[in-house]
């Protein structure tokens, strides 16, 4: 934590904001003076980059702190008085047409701001030297480097929202400013954050398309990435918490954290801000592990916010085309790797070595299967809740009862609320949100290839563990696969019992009056299992 910016008693989560530390988007002010991760943590490769004088891209998914990371080395470095060093955001460089001018003038302009903001008098640049257009920025660097008695290092944010042809001409004045130039008269380290397609990009962009050609770019240019909090990340900034105003964390209460972010920055940002500033939290107790669920069902009922923004995308027929087989459990066919992408992108998924890509926390996991039920949601009648005993526990019998007498009144008509691959999944998990919404929460667990969901409703002290199933046509009757994997199931839920619902989708069945039918069956390790086939 840099020593001059540090203040014990500010709140630790505005660090990991991933926008300025001076300016957002909006161009307002944010507070400066807030608790991070040391930077040489979050880049440990960076600081060697830029002794060895290397211009590098980083490409993350969206909200992992780039900006935030990249603005407190930007501070570091020129504190220490090796370098002079700032942060610039291209994004009003996006708003230009497409052709290099428009891109030229926006860029200086964020650079000269960008200066004015982070700087003192003495490192600003020079006045803009005459050049062309396309050669405007090229120019005004080099002519800033030599007027600078320590070298210069620039952190280009978002250039990847550029449209069109600006990037490839922003790329080769770039190029063209920093490599092959002597050190006295060229920018020490340029990297662009946010660049998808790494040092590539930089390649084709100056014309070398060809990985053999014997130029050096590619050897110049290096690209890094920027990983999410790892748990003890998580508990090392809760613990500043801890440290500046005496309220501790239980040890579940940060394991739950971590299990529910995965470390993804925003979201553990999002989580301490809810626990620490909006939850009812007694400062004069830990926050424990109920806090935080409490706080992840806030959160994904949040209007206005990046999850709010991400379930809006996820309408989109791109995205859904990726994550509906994930929903169903089955392989997709071949998809564009564009989609696929632009879902990474996003930072909605992640590839996990030797397995198939997969959501890339329980929050988006659970966000993406609510926003796709969004449809069977509203189209669900009115459910009195004869689920609930005059104490108002949940009575798992009743429940059975009452999801029996609603799929043989609704469940035909409410299938084509969503797609055919995962109608019986959302019309279900509508169902059980309804339930959950008088005082209970649902888990859902699904992935491409599984063939099955699973879900855990958890109500009160009960915990009811379910797996559904689809039988497609031509298909074999899934009654005895689904009860293994039930029993998986319920191991890791430690429950004895939990209920198999199988949605028969074949051809010429009889209506679902006259198929649903419930049955009582055992797992092969005794555990109680009810059977139902809608």
């Amino acid at each position: 934590m840099h020593a001059t910016r540090a203040r014990r008693s500010a709140p630790f989560w505005g660090r990991l904001r991933p926008v300025s530390r001076w300016f957002n988007t909006a161009g307002a002010c944010l507070p400066a003076d807030h608790y991070m991760l040391p930077t040489h943590r979050r880049l440990p490769d960076v600081r060697r980059l830029i002794d060895q004088r290397e211009s590098f891209v980083v490409h993350a998914p969206r909200r992992v702190g780039k900006t935030t990371s990249f603005l407190a080395l930007a501070e570091e470095l020129t504190a220490e008085g090796r370098h002079v060093a700032l942060l610039v955001s291209t994004l009003a460089g996006a708003d230009r047409p497409d052709e290099p001018g428009g891109a030229d003038l926006a860029l200086l302009h964020a650079l000269e701001q960008a200066a004015r903001a982070q700087l003192p008098s003495e490192q600003q640049p020079p006045p803009r030297p005459e050049a062309q257009p396309g050669g405007r920025l090229d120019a005004a660097l080099r002519a800033w480097a030599r007027a600078l008695r320590r070298p210069l290092v620039v952190f280009f944010d978002d250039v990847d929202a550029f449209p069109g042809s600006a990037m490839d001409h922003v790329l080769r004045q770039l190029l063209r400013a920093s490599l092959g130039q002597p050190a006295e008269a060229a920018p020490w380290t340029l990297a662009l954050l946010g660049l998808h397609g790494g040092p590539e990009r930089w390649s084709a962009a100056a014309g070398h398309t060809d990985p053999g050609a014997p130029e050096p770019i590619l050897h110049a240019v290096r690209s890094i990435t920027l990983p999410d909090f790892t748990r003890d990340d998580v508990a090392e900034l809760y613990q500043q918490h801890t440290e500046a105003t005496g309220q501790r964390f239980e040890r579940a209460a940060v394991e739950r954290a971590f299990a529910l972010s995965r470390g993804q920055p925003w979201l553990v940002n999002a989580l301490a801000k809810l626990l620490v500033e909006q939850l009812d939290v007694d400062r004069a107790r830990p926050v424990a592990l109920a806090d935080v669920e409490r706080a992840g069902e806030l959160l994904l009922a949040a209007r206005g916010t990046p999850l709010d923004r991400l379930s809006q995308r996820l309408q989109a027929p791109r995205i859904r085309a990726v994550f509906e087989p994930m929903i169903a459990g089955t392989r997709p066919e071949a998809l564009p790797e564009e989609d696929i992408l632009l879902v990474a992108q996003l930072g909605l998924v992640r590839q996990v070595p030797g397995r198939s890509m997969e959501v890339a926390n329980p929050i988006y996991r659970e966000l993406i299967a609510r926003t796709l039920a969004l449809a069977s949601r509203a189209s669900l009648p009115h459910l009195p809740p004869t689920w609930l005993r005059a104490d108002g526990r949940l009575d798992l019998e009743r429940l059975l009862d009452a999801f029996v007498g609603f799929w043989r009144r609704h469940g035909e008509a409410l299938l084509t609320s969503a797609s055919p691959e995962i109608a019986p999944y959302m019309v279900m998990t509508a169902f059980l949100d309804r339930v959950a919404s008088g005082g209970g929460t649902l888990e859902r667990a699904y992935g491409i290839g599984r063939g099955r969901m699973d879900l855990c409703l958890r109500y009160g002290p009960e915990v009811l563990g379910l797996t559904l199933k689809v039988w497609r046509e031509g298909g074999a009757d899934p009654l005895a696969e689904g009860l293994e994997q039930l029993e998986d199931h319920l191991a890791g839920l430690e429950a004895r019992a939990g209920w198999l619902v199988l949605f028969d989708q074949r051809n010429g069945i009889p209506p679902v009056e006259e198929r649903l039918a419930v049955s009582r069956r055992e797992t092969s390790t005794g555990r109680a299992a009810v059977v139902l086939l809608a």
